[in-house]
């Protein structure tokens, strides 16, 4: 499946998580179209001071790709900072939050992989 960019679907999200301002998210694929236990895939822009609160991830990773900006991440204990061309993972019953903490916008891909019940 071929998805142009004028075909992804687009929201923003008030104090995500509990987390600071704005946040927009552009996915590339819906739920629907993703046959893999994958309920995320999507690019994240943060404007300079934004974040998205402490949260916890239950029976599912999360995965963030760095594309540009400079950001502090969080599991909760750690601060770690993390720029373009980082990853970080959060695994099943870990926590996160992250925060722009530069001059320009954090872009980051998202993605959350559940966990298959059997």
């Amino acid at each position: 499946m071929i998805k142009r960019k004028s075909e992804t679907i687009k929201e923003t999200r008030e104090n995500m998580r509990g987390g600071i301002g704005t946040i927009s998210i552009e996915h590339f694929f819906t739920i629907d179209e993703i046959k893999a236990n994958c309920r995320l895939c999507s690019k994240m822009t943060m404007a300079p001071g934004t974040s998205i609160g402490l949260h916890k991830h239950e029976k599912e990773d999360e995965i963030y790709l760095v594309l540009k900006g400079k950001a502090l991440l969080s599991d909760g204990t750690i601060e770690t900072i993390i720029e373009a061309g980082d990853s970080s993972i959060t695994g099943k019953g870990e926590s996160h939050s992250i925060k722009n903490i530069g001059e320009d916008n954090l872009e980051i891909i998202a993605i959350i992989m559940k966990y298959q019940s059997i």
